[in-house]
């Protein structure tokens, strides 16, 4: 089977960090979310994915590498022009010729692909619209059915006055190749505020999976570190690199633990991490590989990305570092982002 990663976003509210990367490969206990989404698809027997890109797109590239770490074949499709969540997909109308998959790069989940596309066929779908049952956000399409699961509504970013439910689109997607009949050409068309608001209106058969697992749409700082907690937490199924030196703690190769070093779990510490004397690292961090830290540093609740170097007397609580700062010595950061800057 085959699957359309939409990787093209540019990821606004996710800045300062996705200023000089793009969104897809923010990292999540160390590893790109993109990375996270390519196994789990690859553990589901996808095979071919066709990822649609725009910001800084050979970032991407570089990263997936044709998808050989996870035994899939990757395609790309570039976007000079953004044309949206469906006119991204109808521009690769010709990769499509059986039921597929389709789904954002910059979502966290562990669902079961296996059982989505069972139960998408089982209904004998032509669209199958995964579905989250959240306290309803603004930002997320709003989606009613019936007692099987049939859509009869669905509003896109929905004004409060048009919560009826409490079923938010997550943006995963099971597909027949018939949709594209319904997709205008080289035209920007969203799935949520176009497509699917049609064919359900035509009274097609559009359906939606309520997923048990665990979704964590990462658009925004507090989503973002709400995931990186839930992956520390177990609440989603990830992968963690490196050995669990004890319960909770993750430590990558090439990272020697200093005697004197003070841990409170759960912790990820990435490859190569240089530690100083007399450091403490709280619960909820993570450490990108390549880090480097002087003496009496403590860091709590913080995610720090590859490369960063955090002088000597530092404090860092709440924080997001980005790729490669520099973090001055004696200060201290309280919910504080800083990307590729000295500070």
């Amino acid at each position: 089977m085959k699957a359309f990663v939409m990787a093209a976003g540019i990821g606004t509210r996710l800045r300062p960090l996705t200023y000089h990367i793009p969104k897809p490969l923010v990292p999540i206990v160390n590893i790109p979310v993109i990375g996270h989404l390519m196994r789990n698809l690859s553990d589901h027997g996808i095979s071919k994915v066709m990822a649609n890109l725009h910001y800084y797109p050979h970032m991407i590239t570089s990263y997936l590498n044709g998808g050989k770490r996870w035994d899939l074949q990757i395609h790309y499709s570039y976007e000079k022009t953004l044309l949206g969540t469906a006119g991204g997909v109808k521009l690769q109308e010709k990769f499509f010729d059986d039921t597929f998959i389709v789904t954002s790069a910059d979502g966290l989940s562990d669902i079961n692909f296996s059982d989505l596309i069972k139960y998408h066929k089982s209904k004998k779908s032509i669209a199958t619209i995964a579905l989250k049952s959240i306290n309803v956000k603004l930002e997320y399409g709003v989606v009613e059915t019936d007692k099987k699961f049939k859509i009869k509504k669905f509003v896109e970013k929905p004004f409060w006055g048009d919560i009826y439910s409490d079923y938010v689109n997550t943006g995963i997607y099971v597909l027949e190749p018939e949709i594209f009949k319904y997709i205008p050409k080289n035209t920007e068309y969203d799935f949520g505020k176009q497509l699917l608001p049609k064919l359900v209106e035509k009274g097609l058969p559009v359906y939606g999976y309520l997923m048990k697992e665990y979704w964590c749409d990462v658009g925004n700082l507090q989503e973002y570190k709400k995931a990186q907690h839930d992956c520390l937490d177990g609440k989603v199924k990830v992968l963690i690199n490196g050995e669990q030196i004890e319960p909770n703690v993750w430590v990558g190769k090439g990272t020697k633990i200093p005697k004197s070093l003070k841990i409170i779990p759960p912790v990820v510490i990435g490859r190569n991490v240089k530690l100083g004397k007399n450091c403490a690292v709280g619960n909820y961090s993570v450490i990108g590989s390549m880090s480097e830290f002087g003496n009496l540093v403590k860091i709590n609740d913080s995610i720090l990305w590859p490369k960063v170097k955090v002088k000597s007397h530092v404090n860092l609580n709440s924080c997001i570092i980005g790729y490669s700062a520099v973090v001055s010595e004696s200060i201290s950061m309280f919910e504080g982002a800083v990307l590729n800057i000295k500070v």
